[in-house]
């Protein structure tokens, strides 16, 4: 398989990762606190990620191999640390399934950001897809829903997971950029986890809730392990598949994900589906068919 065909298959399987994980997580941190929940996940899988690094000979000292500290910081004080945490938070206040498609939108700010920083080529059928998907979520957000016990403030709950949509854009880019000055996937995605754990563990111990983690019991400590392998399968499958084909191809392959959400929040959580939000899927995955074939390309800068 050429190194097209695996990326655009490693991005699929992120997307139904994804699609799994925000069902998943919406059940998992019910009860919980949403900073010890993402704490914790993010060191364990920061940890795990370290190890896969030096296993893979990837911060293996090389002869004038330099280590982007600026960018690996970032990348895991913003896309692995403040994201989580207004997506978790605002999870508890919306539904999956909306959270899921709101998610979705990252592909349009991805997109502009990769098209300006990376010099990513945007091809008319990747352009065409992109259109038909996001007209396929806005479709599906036009419908607003009532409060419930499982999302008690769907308004505010959606523009946290906006903003953390927004961060988690930027910090593709951002990743993608270390990418081709040489760091290695495994360490970009240890740096996300760690340093994002790092700093969440910071925000526990400062609101005074290191004690909360002491506190979980046997199966919460089961919904944080389920969790983080869901996460660790995530940033495994998707840094993987942006070191083979463009950010903007992969995050548009991941409004697949929210379809995903949508079916299984409605069937388990017994989550509102208005008929809007099944135009929507149809649409979006219309677009995913386009965009299968599409290859990755840069512009001449």
């Amino acid at each position: 398989m050429s190194k097209e065909g695996i990326g655009t298959f490693l991005a699929f399987l992120t997307a139904i990762v994804s699609g799994v994980s925000i069902f998943a997580n919406k059940f998992f941190i019910t009860g919980l606190d949403a900073t010890v929940f993402t704490a914790v996940r993010a060191i364990i899988i920061g940890l795990v990620f370290l190890v896969l690094s030096f296993y893979f000979h990837s911060w293996k000292a090389k002869e004038n191999k330099k280590i982007h500290w600026g960018y690996l910081l970032f990348i895991g004080i913003v896309g692995g640390g403040i994201a989580f945490l207004l997506f978790f938070n605002g999870l508890q206040l919306t539904t999956a399934g909306r959270a899921g498609f709101l998610h979705k939108t990252l592909p349009l700010y991805a997109t502009v950001l990769a098209f300006l920083f990376l010099k990513e080529k945007i091809g008319m059928r990747q352009g065409l897809a992109l259109l038909i998907m996001l007209a396929g979520l806005a479709v599906m957000v036009l419908s607003s829903i009532p409060a419930g016990e499982l999302w008690a403030n769907p308004q505010l709950g959606d523009g946290l997971v906006i903003a953390a949509t927004v961060l988690w854009a930027i910090e593709n880019v951002v990743a993608k950029k270390a990418m081709l000055k040489g760091e290695s996937n495994f360490v970009v995605s240890f740096s996300r986890m760690f340093f994002g754990g790092v700093l969440l563990f910071g925000i526990v111990l400062f609101m005074g809730n290191f004690d909360s983690i002491l506190r979980l019991s046997g199966t919460q400590w089961i919904y944080v392990l389920a969790s983080s392998a869901l996460l660790f399968t995530y940033v495994l499958t998707f840094y993987w598949s942006i070191k083979y084909i463009n950010v903007s191809k992969a995050t548009t392959i991941l409004l697949l994900a929210p379809v995903i959400t949508l079916i299984l929040g409605s069937m388990v959580l017994h989550e509102p589906a208005p008929a809007w939000q099944i135009v929507g899927s149809a649409l979006i995955l219309i677009g995913a068919y386009f965009v299968y074939g599409v290859k990755s390309e840069f512009r001449e800068i």
